[in-house]
């Protein structure tokens, strides 16, 4: 999170991880829920450049945090059973002097250490250290992270269902069947880490930050780079939303995609309602 934001930080726009925590009057139900959204705030691509028109439309790659946030007012106001915490990985990822590199190595939230070979493969830097926060900190029995993450989204599962993933074959379905409920439509991708974290295999690092084969299920492979942050002792379940596709309409607005998925996960969506 620090390297990503480091050249905005120069001007005075520092990266931040928020954190907001709900725990219900006169005690939980006892299960604890963890969200962690992607919040980088514009995405220039860094050092990795945005060329070709691409940057414009960036100022929406916050989308995860901003859902997240919006589903925490609601499940607070809600009044949600559930201990839920909220982390916000907040950055700028801008180009300038003090902007970090191509061959870079950062020491991760987790320990591992990452080989960056794509500065514009900013995201999955800034949630894995969320994911790792998170589950070191609050101990969730289930961790959402949510993001605007890679364009390989659109192209596995289109521009309508956003990409879920998670070691629990349980979480993945009850994902799947909340968004059919509540209309933030959502399909499977691939889980595989034994065959897929071998493309971020680096030299000089736990892994690199980019895969190696982009034909090689690459939005699988963003959401293994995340999960594999994770503490070694987890036995939560995590979920994994790739929402880039649905996160915005045609003209660049943005839909509020994942409010009432995560809403209709933890039990206050309109299913439950009725």
């Amino acid at each position: 999170l620090v390297g990503v934001g480091a050249a905005a930080a120069r001007e005075g726009r520092e990266p931040a991880l928020v954190t907001l925590s709900h725990r219900p009057k006169g005690g939980a139900d006892g299960k604890t829920v963890a969200w962690v959204g992607k919040g980088i705030v514009y995405d220039t691509g860094g050092l990795s450049l945005k060329v070709g028109g691409s940057m414009c439309g960036m100022k929406t790659d916050m989308g995860g945090a901003a859902a997240m946030l919006a589903a925490f007012r609601a499940a607070v106001l809600g009044g949600c059973a559930h201990d839920l915490h909220l982390v916000m990985c907040i950055a700028e990822n801008a180009i300038g002097p003090g902007a970090f590199r191509n061959d870079d190595i950062l020491v991760m939230h987790s320990g591992k250490t990452v080989e960056v070979n794509n500065t514009d493969a900013e995201g999955r830097l800034v949630l894995a250290d969320g994911v790792s926060y998170a589950a070191k900190t609050f101990r969730p029995d289930v961790l959402v992270d949510m993001a605007t993450l890679t364009g390989a989204q659109m192209v596995t599962t289109g521009k309508k269902h956003a990409a879920v993933m998670s070691d629990s074959h349980d979480l993945e379905t009850t994902a799947v069947k909340a968004g059919q409920a509540c209309g933030d439509l959502a399909h499977p991708l691939l889980y595989c880490p034994e065959e897929l974290m071998a493309e971020f295999k680096s030299p000089v690092a736990d892994m690199k930050n980019s895969v190696k084969d982009r034909m090689n299920a690459q939005a699988s492979c963003a959401g293994h780079f995340i999960g594999s942050h994770l503490p070694e002792d987890w036995t939560g379940g995590w979920l994994h939303v790739d929402m880039a596709g649905p996160s915005t309409f045609a003209n660049g607005r943005a839909t509020g995609y994942g409010v009432a998925l995560l809403l209709e996960l933890i039990g206050l969506g309109s299913e439950t309602d009725q």
